[in-house]
């Protein structure tokens, strides 16, 4: 089996703030000006690298937005996230817990750092994806998919080298347990130093790796130090990892959406005229309520 072509090892852009409480990098797609549909069907990655927040009495965060057409996807690795949104979802997710937001045909939602968190100041360490919708459920009733860490399946490898937590698709038998609407594989990888292991992903997807902690070596060629962004490209299928030190990994994979794409603000559509009317829509409050506070 071929190895995936590295395509390249990015740099984290230079950073800037979402609200006053997300301090992020976002590798795409603007931050190397990547075609919308280059990690199809993922749109957007904002990564929230390992940052000290002091204590504050007022938690910082996003105040009420509205969202359509895609899935929001937040995954805590340090700190803790209070949310809500105006289907009447709300709560706090810690440490390796995810928040898996389907805002379909629309939802008004908010974020901030949890309240004792907020208190107390400490660690904020995040990742926050868009991910894309077909056409043909970008108007499904907005969902909310709580994933707490502990509820998350793992392969462990042998020996105890680590263990692979299988958020969506499956790995290695272990099948993961968010619910997607197109074909993705996403994995924490939380390795030991001097573990190996090899797996395979089908050729035509999109596929990146991020590196959160650590360093890793990448089909025995190249390697990934802490905050770098690994982009493959569409050649070959099999990837070999060898831990450097002991490293967290996220690994992206998915099945292209072969569909247009037309992003606007806070909207992820097929067309400008769909743009246009998710506009109206909120405007005119078809995506509900939600109090600021």
């Amino acid at each position: 089996m071929k190895a995936k072509e590295i395509q390249q090892i990015l740099l984290p852009p230079p950073p800037h703030m979402v609200g006053d409480g997300f301090r992020v990098h976002n590798f795409f797609p603007s931050g190397y000006s990547m075609a919308p549909n280059r990690m199809s069907p993922f749109y957007l990655l904002d990564y929230n690298a390992k940052m000290e927040f002091s204590p504050r009495k007022d938690p910082r965060g996003v105040g009420v937005h509205p969202h359509r057409g895609f899935e929001t996807v937040t995954l805590v690795y340090q700190g803790k996230v209070a949310h809500h949104d105006s289907c009447g979802h709300s709560g706090v997710i810690g440490a390796g817990d995810i928040q898996w937001m389907t805002a379909g045909a629309g939802v008004l939602h908010k974020e901030y750092h949890e309240k004792k968190f907020s208190r107390q100041g400490g660690t904020f360490h995040i990742v926050q994806l868009w991910i894309n919708l077909p056409a043909k459920d970008k108007m499904s009733p907005p969902h909310y998919q709580s994933i707490s860490h502990a509820r998350i399946p793992v392969y462990s490898l042998p020996e105890g080298q680590g263990q692979v937590e299988v958020i969506a698709g499956e790995f290695k038998g272990v099948k993961g347990i968010a619910r997607t609407f197109t074909p993705i594989e996403m994995y924490n990888f939380r390795l030991r130093s001097g573990a190996s292991l090899v797996f395979s992903l089908p050729e035509n997807y999109n596929t990146g790796l991020l590196v959160l902690e650590g360093e890793v070596k990448v089909n025995g060629e190249e390697r990934a130090e802490t905050d770098r962004f690994v982009l493959f490209r569409n050649i070959g299928e099999e990837i070999a990892l060898e831990a450097q030190e002991d490293c967290l990994l996220l690994l992206l994979s998915g099945e292209p959406i072969q569909e247009p794409i037309m992003a606007y603000g806070p909207f992820l559509m097929n067309t400008k005229e769909e743009i246009v009317q998710a506009y109206e829509d909120w405007s005119s409050g078809k995506f509900g309520y939600l109090e600021e506070e």
